[in-house]
């Protein structure tokens, strides 16, 4: 993938995803935007870069505001000219079981998750309707929005209204050439770390520097945040052009179309339907394969 001359916005990408996007935008040739709240971790991340024979900026802030949105998005323009590429990235995590959480673990993280990513992705819409040339708009979301987590509703809520403003986005950004995907990634992050299930096999591939076994890369989708970043790049690139409004799965060897949500089964009754109809029609009826919820516990096959 050839991405000379874009410009890209990553949130969130001091650290583990979020610098693995930026880091291979940039060796495609893309000139980012890196951003973070830790500015330590903001001027690491654009020396990587930088490295590498990238070419990067930092801007130190928390998504959400629209002062935030708006400064990543002239930092783009002031120092590389224009802007093709946002990555909503960033992401914070306050998890309790629902009779815990407080009104501030729910509202810190829709306030980064979501109203960072509408913020973000109004400001970059903006301005690619203002150059007329198309762009590219990548959201994160999460199996957790997907599918809801123990412990998660702010999380799981915050992820799901994303994937759900990605197929509005790709509707009323359509005429202007510019495409919104979802990615839902999984890897091998300081989250997935405090698995049960996973930590023990990650923390042995953090220390011999061998692969993750492959029931993790195959059966749970579970690799390194670099086996995400290809998917990123593909979407940001010219090829996707004819591809949006899609949530696309990725994460080990595993690369997956998630469905969008449907009618699964429907029954009509002439005059509608009432409590006692509905018991009684509900078992053989449109009841009859219930829907599962929660990611699925990992099954290490020994492989």
């Amino acid at each position: 993938m050839d991405l000379t001359g874009k410009v890209a916005v990553v949130t969130g990408s001091g650290r583990g995803l979020g610098l693995a996007y930026s880091r291979a935008l940039a060796a495609a040739g893309a000139s980012v935007v890196v951003n973070d709240v830790d500015r330590q971790a903001v001027d690491a991340a654009v020396e990587s870069v930088r490295s590498a024979g990238g070419r990067a900026f930092g801007v130190t802030a928390a998504v959400g505001d629209t002062a935030t949105a708006e400064d990543l998005v002239s930092a783009a323009v002031g120092h590389f000219g224009r802007l093709d590429i946002l990555v909503t990235n960033a992401g914070i995590l306050r998890d309790k079981v629902l009779w815990k959480m407080t009104d501030d673990d729910f509202d810190d993280v829709v306030r980064v998750h979501l109203r960072g990513t509408f913020t973000c992705a109004r400001a970059a819409a903006t301005r690619m309707r203002g150059q007329g040339e198309g762009g590219r708009i990548i959201v994160i979301g999460s199996p957790a929005g997907q599918r809801g987590n123990f412990g998660q509703t702010n999380y799981a809520a915050a992820k799901a209204g994303i994937v759900a403003m990605a197929r509005t986005w790709a509707l009323e950004l359509a005429r202007a050439g510019i495409t919104v995907n979802a990615v839902i990634p999984v890897a091998a992050t300081e989250m997935t770390k405090t698995i049960p299930a996973f930590a023990p096999a990650i923390a042995e591939a953090e220390r011999t520097g061998e692969p993750l076994p492959a029931w993790m890369r195959k059966d749970e989708g579970l690799g390194t945040v670099e086996d995400v970043a290809g998917l990123v790049v593909f979407l940001a690139s010219d090829a996707s052009a004819a591809i949006t409004g899609q949530a696309i799965g990725v994460g080990g060897d595993r690369l997956a179309l998630w469905a969008h949500p449907q009618e699964k089964k429907v029954e009509l009754r002439d005059g509608g339907w009432n409590a006692d109809e509905i018991a009684a029609a509900w078992a053989e009826g449109v009841g009859a394969q219930p829907e599962s919820s929660g990611i699925p516990a990992p099954q290490p096959t020994g492989n």
